[in-house]
Formats: C-alpha cells, sequence, structure tokens
C-alpha cells in the first residue's frame, strides 16, 4: 500500500497545497496551518481533564453534589466521542477550512457559555456542545499531518501531534487548579479564547478555499451516524452511573446496558454492511493499524484514568487543594516539553516499535512503582514515578501513531484518524469509569481484611482506643463514654482511610498491567522504516 504522503486528488478538499507530495519539504504556510491545527487539538483534549482538579469548586458554584460533578468532565467526552467519527465526512461536506474554523469559533463559544452555567443541566449542555465543536478539532490535526507533510516530516508533526495528546491531560487539572485557586472556577472556560481567536486567523490565511457539497448529505450513513451517537451516548452514561447505582442492580443501568448493546451491534453491522461507512471500521484488518489501534485504547485506559485517580487520591486522602493537585501533576507534564522533540530524531536510528515498548514499558513501570502507598504517601513522594511516567509517555504517542498508519492509503487517512482517536477517547472512558469501580471495590476489600484484625480482643487495639479517649477528654470531652465512643469512631476512620489508600494503590497496578499489554502487543506489529512514517512493506 501507499505510504500516508500528501497527493493533490488524495487529500481532504482544502487540507493541503497540491505541491506537498512532490516536495521534499512543507513551505512555511503548510507548517503555519499545521500548527494552528496542534493548537486546537492540544485545547480540545485540554478541556477533557482541566475540570479534574476543580470538580469541588464548579460543583459549589452550580449548587450540585459530588455525584453528579463528574458529568461536567463526562458531557464533553461524549461530545468528542460522537463527534470524532463524524469529522471525516462534515469535513467533505462543508470543506475541510469551513468546518475547522467553524468548529473552533463555536468550541471558544460553549467554552465561555460553561462559565455562566447556573445550574448542572446547563453546565452538561454547554459541555456537552463545546466537546462536539472541540471533538473536531484533534482528528483534524491529525489529517493535516497525514495529508499535508512529506513523508520524510512526518515524524515532526506526529510529535507535534503526540505533544497535544500527552502534555494536555498531563498540564490540564495544572492549569485549571491554579485558575480555580487564584481567579475563580470560571476563568477556565475563558482560557479557550485567545488560542482560538488566533487559530481561526491563521486557518483563514493558510488553508485553501474550497466548495462545500452539500449534495453528499444524501449519500450520508445517517442509520450509522444515529446508532453511533446513541449506543456511544448509552454506553458512556452507563459507565459514568454504574458505579454510583450499583451497576446492574439498577433498572436504569440494565436498560442503558441493553441499548448500548443493542445499537453499537446495529451500528457495527451497518458499517460493514455498506458502501460508504461513516466510520470504515475494515481499517482494522490491517495487521498495524488494528494493533496500533488496540495498544492505543490500552494506553487511553491509563492516560485518561492516571489523570483521574491521582487529582481523586491527593484530595480525598490527602486533603490537596485545587493548586497543589495541579503542582504535582505538573511534574508528568512538563518534562514532555523537552523530551517530545527529540523522539523524531530517536525515529531516524530504532525501530519505532522498540521505542512505543521502552516508552510504554515505563509508564508502567511509573505506575507499579505506586502500588505500596501508605498514609504518608504525598507529593513529594510522587514526584520520582511522575518524572518516570513523563519520560515514558514522550516516547509512546508519535511511534505508536507511526505503527498504526503503517500502510494506511491516503485516502483512508481521515477515516483512519477518526477511529484511532475515537477508541483512545472510548478507552479513557472506559479507564475513568473501571477505575472509580475497582476503588471502591478494592476500598471495600481491604476496610473488611483490616477490619477483622482491627477488633477490640486485641490488646494494641485497646491500648490505642484508651489513648484516643484520654485525648479526648483532655480536650474538652468530659464524659468518658462518650469520649470513648468518638476514639472508637476515629479508629474506624483511620482504618476506611487506610483502606482508601490500598484501593488506590490497586488501581495503580491495573494500570499497568494495562500498559503491559499494550507494549507488548507493540512487538507483534510490522517494522516500519527508520522515519517512523507509513512506508509501504
Amino acid at each position: 500500500m501507499s505510504s500516508i504522503t500528501a497527493t493533490a486528488g488524495a487529500m481532504p478538499a482544502g487540507a493541503g497545497p497540491s505541491a506537498a507530495g512532490v516536495t521534499e519539504k512543507a513551505s512555511l504556510t503548510t507548517w503555519i496551518a499545521i500548527l494552528a491545527g496542534m493548537i486546537g487539538a492540544f485545547m480540545a483534549i485540554l478541556n477533557i481533564q482541566i475540570t479534574n482538579a476543580s470538580l469541588l469548586d464548579i460543583e459549589g458554584g452550580i449548587g450540585t453534589g459530588v455525584d453528579n460533578g463528574a458529568w461536567i468532565s463526562t458531557s464533553y467526552l461524549i461530545g468528542e466521542i460522537v463527534v470524532i467519527p463524524l469529522t471525516s465526512y462534515f469535513s467533505r461536506v462543508f470543506s475541510f477550512r469551513a468546518y475547522m474554523i467553524g468548529s473552533t469559533f463555536f468550541f471558544a463559544i460553549f467554552s465561555m457559555a460553561c462559565a455562566f452555567a447556573s445550574n448542572l443541566g446547563e453546565m452538561i449542555a454547554m459541555r456537552g456542545l463545546q466537546g462536539f465543536a472541540g471533538g473536531v478539532l484533534i482528528p483534524m490535526a491529525f489529517t493535516m499531518v497525514a495529508t499535508r507533510l512529506p513523508k520524510a516530516q512526518q515524524p515532526t508533526g506526529l510529535a507535534m501531534f503526540a505533544l497535544a495528546v500527552t502534555f494536555a491531560p498531563a498540564i490540564g487539572p495544572t492549569i485549571g487548579g491554579y485558575l480555580t485557586e487564584n481567579y475563580g472556577w470560571q476563568t477556565i472556560f475563558f482560557i479557550n479564547t485567545a488560542p482560538s481567536a488566533v487559530m481561526i486567523v491563521a486557518l483563514y490565511l493558510t488553508l485553501e478555499r474550497a466548495p462545500m457539497k452539500f449534495s453528499l448529505l444524501k449519500e450520508g450513513d445517517w442509520f450509522g451516524i444515529l446508532t453511533m451517537a446513541v449506543g456511544l451516548s448509552a454506553l458512556q452514561t452507563l459507565l459514568e452511573e454504574g458505579n454510583k447505582d450499583d451497576w446492574f442492580q439498577s433498572p436504569f443501568i440494565v436498560k442503558l446496558a441493553v441499548v448500548a448493546v443493542v445499537f453499537l451491534t446495529a451500528f457495527i453491522w451497518i458499517e460493514l454492511k455498506i458502501e460508504k461507512p461513516l466510520v470504515d471500521l475494515r481499517l482494522l484488518r490491517n495487521r498495524n493499524f488494528g494493533i496500533g489501534t488496540l495498544a492505543n485504547v490500552l494506553v487511553g485506559f491509563a492516560l485518561f484514568g492516571s489523570v483521574y485517580i491521582l487529582p481523586q487520591y491527593l484530595g480525598q486522602v490527602q486533603g490537596y487543594n485545587a493548586e497543589q493537585i495541579g503542582a504535582v501533576l505538573a511534574w508528568t507534564g512538563l518534562p514532555q516539553l523537552l523530551l517530545i522533540p527529540l523522539v523524531p530524531l530517536m525515529m531516524r536510528y530504532f525501530d519505532v516499535r522498540y521505542i512505543g515498548f521502552v516508552g510504554i514499558g515505563l509508564f508502567a513501570v511509573s505506575c507499579f512503582m505506586n502500588t505500596q502507598m501508605s498514609l504518608d504517601y504525598s507529593g513529594d513522594q510522587f514526584f520520582l514515578p511522575n518524572i518516570v511516567r513523563a519520560v515514558g509517555q514522550a516516547m509512546v504517542i508519535t511511534p505508536l501513531t507511526a505503527i498504526a498508519t503503517l500502510g494506511i492509503a491516503p485516502k483512508d487517512a481521515a477515516n483512519a484518524s477518526g477511529l484511532f482517536n475515537m477508541l483512545r477517547n472510548l478507552g479513557g472512558a472506559v479507564g475513568t469509569a473501571a477505575l472509580g469501580t475497582i476503588i471502591t471495590k478494592r476500598e471495600q476489600f481491604h476496610s473488611n481484611i483490616i477490619g477483622q484484625a482491627v477488633t477490640t480482643s486485641r490488646e494494641e487495639v485497646r491500648q490505642r482506643i484508651a489513648q484516643m479517649t484520654d485525648y479526648f477528654m483532655a480536650h474538652g470531652m468530659s464524659d468518658h463514654a462518650a469520649a470513648q465512643q468518638q476514639a472508637v469512631i476515629a479508629l474506624g476512620k483511620t482504618v476506611k482511610r487506610q483502606a482508601l489508600v490500598m484501593g488506590f494503590s490497586d488501581t495503580f497496578a491495573v494500570i499497568g498491567v494495562m500498559l503491559a499489554i499494550a507494549a507488548v502487543l507493540l512487538l507483534f506489529a510490522k517494522k516500519g522504516k527508520p522515519g517512523g512514517s507509513a512506508a509501504a512493506h
């Protein structure tokens, strides 16, 4: 098959200059367009995680509880997951240039609208629309690299894309936490305004005009669009609400599961049968794309899952505020700024499979380093694991993308991009929900085990209760029985807190195992040429 090099006839309308496939180097105009696209991808991914460290503040601001606050992140993610596969089709209908500029504009508008939300319903609606507009920017940035850059320069473009994919979720809570603590939670929704304005100007000046093709609306895979949107929305809602509602003990969760299974099964059947599918699932038969996409799902599970549970741990167990949480997470992101630009150089001399294997392996090691946490395990103790994770993540996305695109023809680049990016985000959604459930279940497990050992039949337990009783009586309680009862309650809280720490430790172990599987998978891919582009073999 052909490599992913830009050719005039194969690229989406308006996606790049006709000379891109002939010249050895892309023009300055092309690089400006690609840089603008990367800003969009960065901002779109950043907004998945930017609210994580600030959820408590936002929940208080709009008057909702902790159980419902997760929808602030989830509604955005649902919008992204649904729109990403639609991007290739709509970019042909409305033209690549108009669709990308329009999406950037509405992304900024809906983002600012979130700051004015006064209740949970308004926030969910605005975040969902923001995700629907912003999700477009992720696959379009990927497609620009695949169709505008010559093969020799694609590793550089992929490194820029990798920076957006891995640095954005790592730095999101840091930015969100700082803005929330110093300027109020509303400010995090204005952060997209200036970059969006720069993007619109740059894209307007550098992307070629192309006619809109409204006739394609008649050829649209509308049954595919409907079944995918309903199925994915039901699945994501099930994942979000399942743990809170005790999963399949709830009739609501059972109904969601039935809807998700029926509609997603229908979606897969439709996509495999029709001539012009919305999502070309047949691309997964390509060995490298199939392996790369599966590894990408597992990386998404780990990438989004780890950024979800670490703020949860620091907030729930250590009592960190939003800014302190962001400061800890910063060390998973900042080193990547220095390391990711070096990856294209490495890809010239080393097999991309081995670079990806080492990168994912280091990411896994960083998770296993957090499997023996204690009540004293806080910000300082996360420094070394976060540095190891940053080094590993820097070597993940660029090689992984290069492996997946090996042998994908230019005409399939947009479809491949949509499928690749959607499944990574879906992996992240599954990871976030699964890890939340694991924390709950493992906390219950460890609490039962510890509780069986902490009984008044043991001398050390009686001594501890006596010491705590004396403490409470020395600090204002005159009733011995009440002080003793308070001591028992305090001991129970200590047990629960220790069980919670152990539950979080177990989740890091699960993430580590997922990453280990992803690393091994890469070794079964075909070998690519030095440079990491999709070369034919």
